[in-house]
């Protein structure tokens, strides 16, 4: 006989970045039949209404963010603030633990999904709940930082799976620097993650076991718990159209011959980098579409352009300054390599999709070690090459990896190439991503 469907809670991170892969796992959960209480803050509510594709299992449960001194008066997640006020964002959401206990003793669900509220562990299990650090970065990168002492940062630690992955020295500072960084409520950024996880009753990651398994079997002895692996939550069908305008100026190009360079709806580079990296798509000749936040300091892209640049590219390269229908522009027959800032969505979306992969992750999060797993293990894609010390890429960096994987006759080019499409074909394989969703729910009743 099948076992009842859960209810299950999900209290994510108050970033888009978090609040939106939650909501990918939730709609494949409730596809199944599972029910799910989405803690949420209350005006960002409507920014992911559209994405809940099942309303009657998927219940938005509206939260009050507290006020914390020094945050403006609607500031709600990190989409709302600069970096430097990320954490109170964090003392905020430290402060709904009453809120969340009422909720929580109200709603009775059987399991609770969270990822920042290193708190919620002990909660829910004073309340009879099971609880799940869900994290939204990649198994490899949890066990490349999460279970060493100070040594050398630059090294995986001793028993990781993999030896090609390495960090430079500029990557390696940064680690050190975030992991004595105070992250809300007087709580060290890295013991967020630790505490939570040491807690928790199981750790959960997106992906499959074909990709990210040597990970997951270091991980669990390292900490003496169960991963679960909720499947590569490929992105649904759009079931929207490309803008007009995108698909009239994609239309003049040959197809595979644009690039498209999407970094992140949350990254701001530095001035120099911005151009250095418009600069480095306008000197490969190709046509491109580069969609970028205006660099520190600038209100819109068109003031921080490079000197000249406008004119030279006219006709054949964009600087875009708004968001874009990423998934779509993918799919595009024009569009042939993909610039990547290596978050964990779009590499999703950029596996699936036929264009070439070209890494240039941002320090500060995940996306350097999606980079180092993409280029140096499973070898679909290149990274740009940075300055080991000081973290910089030129023009001709950019460049020439674009030139490496757009280049019929590079070796490396075709390597990569090869290796994408068996990726590809893999994800999209029949029954791939329905038999790890189904396995994750098996695993989730065992928990019980």
């Amino acid at each position: 006989m099948d076992a009842p469907p859960l209810h299950i809670a999900m209290y994510p991170w108050f970033a888009m970045g978090h609040l939106t892969p939650f909501l990918h796992l939730s709609n494949k959960l409730a596809k199944r039949g599972h029910r799910i209480s989405f803690f949420i803050p209350k005006r960002t509510q409507t920014k992911l209404q559209h994405l809940n594709l099942h309303p009657h299992l998927i219940n938005f449960v509206p939260i009050t963010v507290p006020h914390v001194d020094g945050l403006p008066h609607d500031a709600e997640t990190t989409s709302d603030v600069p970096f430097s006020l990320f954490p109170l964002i964090a003392t905020a959401m430290d402060r709904t633990e009453k809120d969340i206990e009422l909720l929580l003793r109200d709603l009775k669900p059987q399991i609770v999904f969270f990822d920042f509220s290193f708190w919620l562990p002990n909660l829910a299990r004073s309340l009879g709940i099971k609880s799940i650090q869900y994290f939204i970065i990649s198994p490899v990168t949890l066990a490349f930082n999460a279970t060493r002492s100070e040594g050398d940062l630059m090294e995986p630690p001793s028993g990781f799976p993999d030896s090609s992955i390495k960090l430079h020295a500029h990557e390696a500072r940064f680690l050190a620097n975030l992991g004595n960084l105070e992250f809300g409520s007087g709580v060290l950024f890295y013991d967020r993650f630790d505490i939570g996880t040491r807690l928790s009753d199981a750790i959960g990651f997106k992906g499959c076991r074909e990709i990210e398994g040597p990970y997951v079997d270091y991980l669990e002895t390292q900490y003496g718990k169960p991963v679960l692996l909720s499947g590569p939550l490929l992105p649904e069908p759009p079931n929207s159209t490309l803008e007009e305008k995108w698909v009239a100026w994609l239309g003049g190009f040959n197809p595979g011959s644009v690039i498209f360079c999407a970094y992140g709806s949350e990254t701001t580079l530095q001035k120099s980098q911005f151009d250095e990296l418009l600069l480095g798509l306008e000197l490969t000749g190709f046509p491109f579409l580069a969609a970028l936040k205006p660099p520190n300091g600038f209100e819109s892209i068109e003031e921080a352009l490079p000197e000249g640049f406008g004119e030279r590219v006219q006709g054949r390269g964009i600087a875009y300054g708004g968001w874009v229908q990423q998934q779509l522009i993918l799919g595009h027959p024009s569009v042939g390599c993909f610039i990547t800032h290596c978050g964990s969505t779009s590499l999703t979306e950029a596996l699936v999709s036929e264009c070439q992969l070209v890494f240039l992750p941002r320090l500060g999060s995940d996306h350097v070690m999606n980079a180092r797993l993409m280029s140096r293990k499973l070898k679909v894609g290149v990274e740009v090459e940075k300055g080991e010390e000081d973290g910089l890429f030129t023009k001709e960096s950019v460049c020439r990896a674009v030139k490496i994987v757009m280049d019929e006759g590079s070796e490396l080019g075709r390597e990569v190439r090869a290796n994408h499409a068996k990726v590809r074909s893999f994800l999209q394989s029949n029954n791939l991503e329905s038999t790890c969703v189904d396995n994750f729910c098996l695993k989730l009743q065992d928990l019980l």
